[in-house]
């Protein structure tokens, strides 16, 4: 008998002839392809900490305001009947934030639960359930494109029916879903209540989001030829960026003058319906940061990681075979950035030479 150790620090016992035990090398490939999992982890954490921290300023608010009221209470002059009036109706108040909280907590508790069921997941592979845990793992990454491509209804299915909706991160793709919906039917409201949302995070990562979506919303307002109403709320909402953002601010005030030049192409570009796409990859952007989510999707790091070993020069030739995945427009597109493969002696290299 000996002692195989395993990935997540456990150890199991082995015949040494036992034919079930997985290759080391598979177990040594899959240590090393975890660690693209630090989004499997930090994504529910995140959320976590936020709404743990939005619940901590709920309950402050509310007990200063009540604290507050108290304190007028006892200064004024007052009949006993208005005093009791008063403290039932704070008593009342605190009764709500009490079911509010226990609400929370439940939310939290969830929560909490999904974090541990992702740590417990990651610790589950060894040589018996190696084949099993990556379809899962598969499955997962399939769920993660699709929700990032904004296929929810198919995403969610696949989760369902693989019994994984611990595992993977649909809330928070809601989230994001309802401000990319608004942008997209040119709508800033929602973005900007997401931005005062998580104001302390997105400041923390010098963000300039916000900016962007006030830019538009003065633009809308030239556009709409409301330009004391655009001077009003550049005087509110932008001002207190100038100081970072001297120069693009310089160039959309100077919309208001040169709107209606064609020649001036500069300001053209402002109202323009890509500024509303733009904001669209943007809010994207600044999500997967806020998250601690890869930019790319997993699936197009895995696939890529596949197509650096293949990419050749002949790839990219007419007579290329069919064979070669990179025979198609997709993954060819999915290559650009990568960079050829040093198969010096491989059979693609010899057949183009």
């Amino acid at each position: 008998m000996e002692m195989d150790s395993l990935p997540n620090g456990n150890s199991t016992t082995t015949s040494t002839t036992a034919p079930s035990t997985a290759p080391p090398s598979k177990l040594t490939q899959l240590t090393e392809s975890l660690k693209l999992e630090h989004q499997f982890l930090r994504v529910p954490f995140e959320h976590f900490k936020k709404t743990i921290r939005a619940n901590i300023r709920a309950v402050e608010k509310e007990v200063s305001s009540v604290i507050s009221a108290v304190n007028d209470s006892a200064d004024s002059d007052i009949s006993n009947d208005d005093a009791v009036q008063r403290l039932t109706s704070l008593v009342s108040r605190l009764q709500g934030l009490k079911r509010k909280m226990e609400e929370e907590r439940r939310t939290e508790n969830l929560q909490a639960e999904r974090c541990r069921a992702r740590i417990d997941h990651l610790e589950s592979p060894d040589a018996e359930n190696l084949t099993g845990w990556a379809n899962m793992r598969l499955k997962r990454i399939l769920v993660d494109y699709m929700l990032r491509m904004s296929y929810y209804d198919t995403g969610l299915k696949l989760a369902e029916s693989s019994n994984m909706l611990d595992l993977v991160d649909f809330d928070i793709y809601l989230e994001a879903k309802k401000v990319i919906d608004a942008l997209q039917n040119m709508e800033i409201a929602p973005a900007l209540a997401w931005c005062a949302e998580n104001k302390s995070r997105l400041k923390k990562l010098k963000s300039k989001f916000e900016f962007q979506l006030r830019l538009q919303e003065y633009i809308e307002l030239v556009r709409a030829e409301n330009h004391m109403g655009a001077i009003a709320y550049a005087r509110k909402y932008l001002a207190p960026w100038a100081a970072m953002h001297t120069k693009e601010m310089q160039q959309v005030f100077a919309t208001v003058a040169f709107k209606g030049i064609p020649e001036c192409s500069v300001y053209k570009a402002f109202f323009e319906p890509k500024q509303w796409d733009y904001l669209v990859e943007q809010f994207k952007q600044e999500f997967c940061r806020l998250y601690g989510m890869n930019p790319e999707p997993l699936l197009n790091i895995f696939l890529q990681a596949g197509l650096s070993s293949l990419k050749t020069p002949y790839c990219y030739e007419d007579d290329c075979t069919r064979e070669d995945p990179l025979s198609q427009e997709s993954f060819r597109k999915l290559a650009i950035p990568l960079p050829y493969s040093k198969q010096h002696h491989s059979k693609d290299c010899l057949l183009h030479n």
